[in-house]
This record gives C-alpha cells, structure tokens and sequence, in this order.
C-alpha cells in the first residue's frame, strides 16, 4: 500500500497541496507535478514543495531512489506559470525573483542529488520542465516528447541550467536549439545530452511500478529501447556551418545564404529567429558563449543575472502579452532588429548583481 507524504503548503504562496504531491511506494519516492490543465506549469510553491521533499528524501534511508512525472497526457512541465510572472511584472516583479532563485536552487539539488533520480520526459517539456528533468541521473524520454527551451519567443533568455546543457550539445546544434526555440523529439533530446534513455510511454507505468522494488539501473536496462533516428542529428553540417561564432546578425546571414542539402530547413530557421525578440537572440548567444567552462553553480548565477534583466526589461512582458495573454501572436520588440541591438546593452546583462547575487547552499553546490 502507498504512503501518502502530505506536501507542505507554502504559506506565501498560498499553494494548494493538490499542485504536487509526495507519495512513497516501497522504496520509491515519486513526485506527481498535478495541474494537468496546464500541463503541470510550474510556481514557486511548487519548487519549494520540491525542494523540501527532495532534501528530506536525499537522507532518508527509506527512500532508494526518486521518480518525477506530469499528470495527465500532455507533458511532464510545460515550464514556470508565466501568466503568474506576467501579472508579477505588472507589480514589480520582486516575487519572481524569488521564485527563480528557489527554482535554480531546486535544480542544482536535483544535479547533485545522491539517489537516482528518474525523470520522465514523456509529452511536453518546456523550460522550468528541463530544469526539473534534465539535471536528473535518469533521464527518460518516449516517442511522445516535445522538449524545447522556447525563451527567445517570449523575450526571455533559456535558464535553469539550460545554456549549460545546450552548450555542451555536439557541434552546434545547442546554439541552433537555443536561438530557434524549436520543439525537439525524444531522439534529438538524447542526441543533445538532455536525456539518457528512450522508453514507449505504454511501458512507463510498469517501469514506475518496477522502480518500487528493484534498483534503477537495472530496471531502466530491462525497458529501455533503440530510440528512432535523430532528425537533428541528420542536420548537423548546415548547422554547424552557420551557427559558428559570436554574432546573431552573421548567423541569420549564413542561414540564409546557405546552400548545402538542407531542404529550405537552413532558410526556415532564419525566418524563426528573426521573429524572436532580437535582445533575446543576442543575449541568448552570449550566455552561450560565456557559459562554456562553467559548472552549473556558475551556469545559474549568470542566468540569475540575465533574467533579472529580463525582467526589468520591456521585451520579456511584452513577449508573454503577445503570446498567452492577448494571443495576438504580433510582439513588438525594442528594439526591432539585430542590428539595433548594442553590444553595451548585451553586455549590461551579465553584470554583478551585488547582494542581489544568487546564493546557493553547499549541498546545493555540491558536484553542481
């Protein structure tokens, strides 16, 4: 019979415990990421439910090995509630800066978790959803996985760890993932290093049920599959013919210009990166660039710098009002154009934050 854990209530928040729960089964923690209607977005009551339970799970003997999932169909995280953020900004936006900094901390735990953490990225995983997931020690996907960091849409920057793990991608194809904000298959999410292991999302139940008494790895050995072919992975020489360098304008040129067996997909993306915000594609390249070398303590201290740029910015507010409030779909971003976007501004993004900096524990840091 499962033990109920009852997810502590966040009393800024106001959460309802119903948003995610804690169970144990057997050895097995499992956390049910539960708004299904909105394809279990997450607040910040949710990641500091996470992070409590997770911290007490880390030492408690009971506890073998930890599963993550999505209720109902559609995904595992379609990432943060930015209509929350949204009305936050509108207010001044003190409670998502600190909503992101217990979110990044959520991820640098779960990248140093001491337990097998098994994440199934079945269905949607969007932004916060990476963070949650692909930090993890077990990284599951299925035929039915749509990842993406879709950031530059909104006029926002990929964080929680996620210009770490793109930058790490083979070749290029992190850069081109990044800027275009496109929707990747569960192959091209093993291709990139953002998951580990593909299984048929018919099996995920009996391998979560499988979990409750064997060893993650062994279980993970008796369901995982052959995943189907990479289709990024097939794109990778005109990707890495243009997606070379420092500077978004040159990139947009090459794509446009190129002339290899790409099939109009080299085209495609610079059309799809000239709709983004242009202060997000250039930040967004130069988070990249700047993250190389770091580890992921140093990846989400940066990211904290930009976001709350970002949000002191008119792009990120205006990216969310065209796409989930108004849904006119028609951003006007400031400025326009590539071109008009100054180094010295993108340089003003990954300045000191003094006191304001991100401060994680050491257990937090620790292998992060």
């Amino acid at each position: 019979m499962a033990e109920q854990v009852p997810a502590p209530a966040d009393p800024a928040s106001g959460v309802a415990v119903e948003e995610v729960l804690f169970e144990q089964r057997g050895r097995l923690g499992i956390v049910t990421l539960n708004r299904p209607k909105a394809v279990n977005a997450l607040t910040a009551g949710m990641a500091s439910a996470m992070l409590r339970q997770l911290t007490q799970w880390a030492d408690d003997d009971e506890v073998d090995a930890v599963l993550v999932r999505g209720a109902g169909d559609r995904g595992l995280c379609a990432g943060g509630d930015i209509v929350a953020i949204y009305r936050d900004m509108l207010a001044g936006g003190a409670a998502t800066e600190e909503f992101w900094a217990e979110e990044y901390r959520l991820n640098a735990l779960i990248d140093a978790y001491p337990k097998p953490y098994v994440a199934l990225m079945d269905g949607l995983v969007l932004g916060g959803g990476v963070g949650i997931s692909a930090h993890g020690s077990v990284r599951i996907v299925t035929e039915r996985t749509r990842m993406g960091m879709p950031e530059t849409t909104i006029g926002f920057v990929p964080d929680v760890g996620g210009t770490l793990l793109l930058s790490r991608a083979p070749g290029e194809s992190g850069t081109h993932a990044a800027l275009t904000g496109a929707h990747l298959s569960g192959a091209d999410a093993l291709f990139l290093g953002l998951a580990d292991h593909f299984v048929p999302s018919e099996r995920l139940d009996d391998l979560g049920a499988a979990l409750e008494t064997e060893p993650a790895e062994s279980v993970v050995a008796r369901f995982a599959e052959p995943a189907p072919p990479s289709a990024l992975e097939q794109q990778r020489d005109w990707i890495d013919s243009c997606y070379g360098g420092d500077d978004a304008g040159e990139i947009v040129r090459r794509l446009r210009a190129f002339d290899g067996k790409s099939g109009g997909d080299a085209a495609a993306a610079a059309e799809t990166i000239d709709a983004k915000s242009p202060t997000s594609v250039k930040v967004t390249l130069a988070s990249l660039r700047r993250v190389r070398g770091m580890d992921l303590a140093g990846a989400l201290a940066q990211e904290y710098r930009v976001g709350l740029r970002c949000l002191a910015g008119a792009d990120f507010r205006e990216g969310i009002r065209a796409q989930v409030v108004d849904k006119d779909r028609t951003p006007h971003w400031q400025p326009a154009a590539l071109a008009d976007v100054a180094d010295d501004d993108v340089e003003a993004y990954f300045a000191p934050l003094g006191r304001r900096e991100l401060q994680l524990s050491s257990k937090e840091k620790n292998h992060a």
